[in-house]
């Protein structure tokens, strides 16, 4: 969304669209977490390592709800007719194609619902032997942080996947402040070491599966306009479990008695920090 001095003195700057959407010519639609740059040279000054993503290439009816959630970001910003972009991109109602069971869910702060937290949390409750959870950035609020321990503490093998290093300073802080509390319940806590890991994906028993462009942090939840593909099927969760593997084989299993260890100014930093978890 363009920001100019009107949308800062009169409108709300802090809306962000990112949503990462393409479709292609009616029949085939990516999704996920790449942003339309080049990772090997993107924002290489904050030091973390090349960008690592995933995006999900889609047939059928499904690419017909994120058409439209594309459009819908387009008319918002230019207040074109939708008949006419729907009539010039040629869209029509896709037919189904593949056995693969798919919600979209577009989310964003005109929602009053809470429907994507509330899905979120749906999933991770549903957990009875796994739940993997990979993000940049893991600033969860108090439902999120609640579901996640509540998983761990049943008993339910919890693998959180995150970046070694991000680019924001206050984000990674902010973030670590939550470590300690998830290892107390059991969370296995993986730091990706080959770069700024940026996939967002979840699995759970290897049957259900969540993936898009949702960070596990507050902005995405209530800021960020978003979209998420909630799958259902073992056939469609295992490319992904394959895929959350790959990480944890290049990341660091992060020791609860080597956290402890970290010195009085980085636990400082880290509750100063988690005090600004809503406005990261």
């Amino acid at each position: 969304f363009p920001s100019g001095l009107w949308q800062m003195v009169f409108g709300r700057n802090d809306l962000r669209l990112h949503r990462k959407i393409v479709v292609i010519d009616d029949r085939i639609a990516w999704t996920g977490s790449m942003n339309l740059v080049d990772p090997r040279y993107f924002k290489q000054d904050a030091h973390c390592g090349e960008w690592v993503d995933a995006m999900a290439r889609m047939e059928g009816a499904v690419v017909s709800p994120l058409a439209m959630t594309l459009i819908g970001d387009w008319v918002l910003e230019t207040n074109e007719s939708i008949e006419e972009i729907i009539d010039c991109a040629g869209l029509d109602v896709v037919e189904p194609k593949g056995g693969a069971d798919v919600q979209v869910v577009p989310s964003g702060p005109i929602e009053t619902d809470d429907g994507l937290l509330l899905m979120l949390l749906t999933l991770i409750n549903a957990a009875r032997k796994e739940l993997v959870l990979t993000t940049p950035y893991f600033i969860p609020d108090e439902s999120l942080m609640r579901a996640i321990r509540a998983a761990a503490a049943s008993g339910v093998q919890v693998h959180l996947v995150l970046p070694e290093k991000v680019d924001s300073f206050m984000a990674r802080y902010a973030s670590r402040s939550y470590y300690a509390e998830l290892m107390d319940v059991g969370v296995q806590i993986h730091l990706f070491k080959r770069g700024l890991l940026h996939t967002k994906s979840i699995t759970v028993d290897n049957c259900l599966s969540m993936f898009g462009t949702v960070n596990l942090d507050m902005r995405s939840l209530w800021l960020n306009y978003e979209v998420s593909l909630f799958l259902y099927g073992e056939a469609i969760a295992t490319p992904i479990r394959s895929l959350q593997q790959s990480y944890i084989q290049d990341s660091e299993l992060l020791s609860p008695d080597e956290w402890k260890k970290r010195s009085l100014q980085h636990r400082i930093l880290e509750n100063v920090l988690r005090l600004t978890s809503p406005l990261l």
